[in-house]
């Protein structure tokens, strides 16, 4: 099923500024929170749907790959339900909500994984193209002995007596109530009675993990691609976090990149410059022909549609811009040079060369000026 448009969940405009965003998001979590919707499947859903939206338009640069990719840009790990899986609501809201529906007292907080990041170097013909990476991490896994327990195996894991699987305790103290970790078993909710001697109770082993990486066609330097649940494992069998693969494309020999447009130098011979002709230009896709008219100057540039990237957004495709470089002759032999002296003799005093005549009038009258 396709993806609702976040800012349609949302119900704000592309336009919304962060203050817009979090005004709606808010009013929103208040009507759906599962501490209200008593177990409707549906509105459970709906408040997901509503969290998804918030954590991809309330940053930065989630929302700025969103807005040039839209769903494609986190489609490679997605959210889905994966995204909670095992999180107590209380903790995505903090105690404000558990002291308005009465839910954050007793139960054990969840805490997820870290989230991991990975810098990926890719050649621009991948970034225009797309392409599939094999990378390796270096992370923090279920412990495959405890099965992310931290206990060993038939041994009791009991339910901390001191904060009773809250992982917090509260202490109140007149008007004021401070809550803290607990120090029985560290937020855990548990107590271990013998722990694993694989992990030593935490549940998590250090191990490199070979992932399949999809690069979608046209990204660019600085954009990320989250892989949900492939980050740190969490504490005693708390959901994994996401790690997120940041782009980086490297520079080009011949072509320099410009959003959805492609840029290169093409340096032509003082004679085609002057008489015209036809040369073969290379793009991505191979070499195309471009007529070269007749009296071009260095600098003058030829634009050439639709051979530049293509935006997964839009589907629209740039251009190949071609800038001219008109060489100067290197090593020249004396009959060479006497032939273009001959030619320099031949222009003089006429209409050839009209930039140079424009400019050393300006420059005459502008000393001339100087002396009044």
């Amino acid at each position: 099923m396709a993806k609702k448009d976040y800012y349609e969940v949302l119900g704000v405009e592309r336009s919304a500024d962060e203050k817009e965003i979090k005004r709606a998001y808010k009013k929103l979590a208040m009507k759906y929170h599962p501490d209200r919707t008593q177990g409707n499947k549906e509105l459970e859903e709906k408040f997901k749907e509503i969290q998804e939206a918030y954590e991809i338009l309330s940053d930065k640069q989630k929302r700025a790959n969103y807005d040039q990719y839209g769903h494609a840009a986190f489609e490679q790990g997605g959210f889905g339900a994966g995204g909670f899986s095992g999180a107590d609501f209380g903790d995505i809201f903090g105690d404000m909500f558990g002291d308005i529906f009465g839910g954050g007292r007793g139960r054990q907080r969840v805490v997820r994984g870290d989230d991991l990041r990975y810098d990926l170097e890719i050649s621009l013909e991948e970034a225009v193209r797309g392409t599939t990476k094999d990378i390796q991490i270096n992370t923090l896994a279920h412990c495959d002995t405890c099965d992310g327990s931290g206990a060993e195996k038939g041994s009791k894991v009991e339910t901390c007596p001191t904060c009773h699987g809250a992982g917090r305790v509260r202490r109140q103290q007149g008007f004021f109530v401070t809550e803290q970790v607990c120090p029985t078993c560290h937020g855990s909710g548990k107590k271990i009675e013998n722990p694993c001697k694989t992990c030593h109770g935490d549940g998590r082993v250090h191990k490199k993990k070979n992932l399949s990486v999809k690069i979608p066609a046209g990204v660019d330097t600085g954009n990320q691609l989250r892989l949900s649940g492939e980050g740190a494992a969490g504490e005693h069998g708390a959901p994994n976090g996401d790690l997120y693969v940041v782009v980086h494309v490297r520079e080009h020999h011949i072509f320099e990149r410009d959003g959805n447009n492609l840029y290169c130098e093409v340096p032509i011979s003082f004679t085609m410059a002057a008489l015209g002709g036809e040369i073969e230009v290379p793009t991505l896709d191979g070499r195309v022909k471009l007529k070269i008219p007749a009296e071009t100057q260095t600098g003058k540039l030829f634009r050439m549609r639709g051979k530049g990237v293509t935006s997964t957004r839009s589907g629209y495709a740039g251009d190949l811009i071609c800038r001219i470089i008109v060489e100067t002759p290197v090593r020249l032999s004396e009959e060479q040079k006497e032939l273009l002296r001959k030619l320099e003799e031949s222009l003089e005093g006429s209409s050839n060369k009209p930039k140079s005549s424009s400019f050393f009038d300006g420059v005459k009258n502008f000393f001339d000026n100087l002396g009044k």
